[in-house]
Order: structure tokens, then sequence, then C-alpha cells
């Protein structure tokens, strides 16, 4: 049990470290990012000393080195900062009664709408994935076995866009069985709330059931030729019972981990899908911010997608290695 959570402890530290180095290349990335913020509001006929009144009140004046351990310092104290497109620029002509929006306030109704369409893409893809690669591994090298394959790895080689505008054409536009564009918003219904995210969640189910079917069959196949395996099937124990029963479980390491990478995509992938669907999650507010140059807003949705990438790789690891004895002890 020690080596257990020894191995799990320096997982997590390894993590932290990755993410403290992953802060450093998303400030670094989005602050060589072209154009000016305030250049950008004030439009082009901007005097000098109105930008640098912008600049010196948002603190794009300082030295990056010191503004980037100002921004990890108040990251690590929960605050994101404050957005600059809702920054109230009031004091310049003498009213400074406003109050700015901060990151977090923008950031967190758009996470939990990601969220939510992540629940309910992996509610669909995970069961339906590993499904059709148990259901191959049992008829591997039939024609449903060969259909899948071919099904599912041109739905993964297709660009997420143009499988979304595919879906469109034909659950939208010529059979109006779904609507097209996700304008969800607080209060909404959750059978109405669902219905608008059902669209964006079956574009995303195709593009990351492949790899699930794909490992889950492999890991199955991998396992059919051991020995406890062929004791079961000279017991006459049914072939879909050995299957579920006998090799599944001793193949669900690398399905974890899997799953686990694709949970991770659903949350950091999301961005075209939102976008085509105008779907208000944090992929398309990460887009609306590069736009307009909100470079606290960009720097923390960037930190977000790599925590969350991180976080679910970790969880992955460590699921792997409790599921699995010869992990747990590799002596």
């Amino acid at each position: 049990m020690n080596s257990v959570l020894k191995i799990i402890a320096q997982r997590l530290a390894l993590g932290l470290l990755t993410l403290f180095i992953v802060s450093i290349v998303i400030f670094a990335a989005v602050n060589l990012l072209p154009g000016d913020f305030a250049e950008a509001i004030l439009g082009q006929g901007a005097t000098p000393e109105a930008v640098a009144a912008i600049r010196t009140d948002l603190g794009l004046d300082q030295h990056p080195v010191l503004r980037y351990f100002q921004w990890l310092g108040g990251v690590l104290q929960g605050d994101l900062g404050n957005s600059f497109a809702q920054a109230n620029f009031a004091s310049f002509v003498g009213d400074d009664s406003g109050v700015r929006t901060t990151v977090a306030q923008q950031i967190a109704p758009r996470f939990a709408n990601t969220m939510f369409l992540a629940g309910v893409t992996a509610a669909i893809a995970v069961p339906f994935a590993v499904t059709l690669g148990i259901l191959a591994a049992l008829y591997r090298n039939s024609v449903f076995d060969r259909a899948a394959n071919i099904t599912t790895l041109s739905s993964i080689s297709s660009p997420e866009f143009f499988l979304a505008y595919v879906l469109i054409l034909f659950l939208a536009v010529l059979n109006p069985w779904l609507p097209s564009l996700s304008n969800i918003y607080d209060g909404m219904a959750f059978s109405e709330r669902l219905e608008k995210t059902l669209l964006p969640a079956l574009t995303l189910t195709l593009v990351v059931t492949a790899h699930m079917m794909r490992m889950t069959r492999a890991a199955i196949i991998n396992l059919l030729a051991s020995p406890y395996i062929e004791m079961a099937r000279l017991k006459g124990i049914k072939p879909m019972r050995v299957i579920v029963k006998h090799a599944l479980p001793n193949a669900l390491a690398p399905i974890i981990n899997v799953i686990a990478l694709n949970l991770a995509y659903l949350i950091t992938g999301v961005v075209v899908v939102e976008v085509v669907f105008v779907y208000p999650g944090i992929g398309q507010l990460f887009v609306d911010s590069v736009k307009i140059r909100d470079i606290p807003v960009v720097q923390a949705c960037c930190l977000i997608f790599a925590a969350a990438y991180i976080l679910l790789n970790l969880t992955a690891d460590i699921l792997s290695i409790v599921s699995n004895p010869r992990l747990r002890h590799p002596k």
C-alpha cells in the first residue's frame, strides 16, 4: 500500500511541475500574440497618450516577468484577474464608480456549460464505444468488425467541423429533429437544454468513439489467447460471458487510460464544435477573447484546458495502477 501511495505522490508532484511549466508557456505565448488591446479598443484614431494611459491602467506597461509572477500569485489565491474587455475606463473621464468584471465571473457559467456538454457526450460515447469494442472482439474479422472499424476510422479521420455540418444537414435541415444552434441560457429547463446539446454531443461522440472502441477491442483480443481464457472456453462458458466476466476486468487498465484521455479531449478539444453550434461554453469564450486580445481571459482558458488535461491524465495513471496488480507490485 505504501508503494502505491508513493507512486501516486510522485504522479501528483510531476503533474504540478508540468502545470507550472505549462503556465510559463501559456503566459509567453499569449503575450506574443500580435496586436495590442489598448489600440484595438481605441481604434486607429487613438492618441499615444490614451493608449499609454490604458496600458498603465491594465498593467501592460510592466515587465513581463513581473506580470507573470503577479498573475501566478493571483491564480494560486483563486484570482484569475479582471477581464480587459469588461474593464471600466470611466476613470479617464472623471467617473471611477464602475466595477470591473472578473475573469472568474465570466468563465464560471461557460465552464459549467462545457462540463454539461462533456458529461452528455461521455454518457453517450463511453458505453457505446466499450460495447462496440466488446462486440468487435467477439466477432473479430467478421463483417460487423470490419464495418465498425471502417465507420469509426472514417469519423475520426474527418475534421470536426465537417462532421458537425453533416449532422446539421441530416438532423436539423433535411430532417428537423434537433436544433442546429445550441443557444442555451441560465434557467432553461433540463429537457430543453439536453435537446439543444444533443447535436454537438453527437458530433463529439463520433470524434472520440474510435479511440475507445479500438482500444477495447485490442485489449480484449490480446487476452483471448491467455490460458485462463482457454480454460473458461473448455468449461463450455458462452463466448460473451468469457469476454465480459473474464477478459474485460483484466483489460481495464488500457481501456481506462484511453477513456480518460478522451474525456480530457471533451473539455480541451471542444473549441471547434462550440464555435460551429454557437454553444456558450469555454471554447467559444476562448475564441471570442483571442479576437479582442483579452489577455487575462485567454490565459485563464488555456490554464483551465491544461489543468483539466493533466488532471485527467493523472487520474488515468492512478486508476491504472489501482486496477492492475502488476503495476501495484512492480517487483
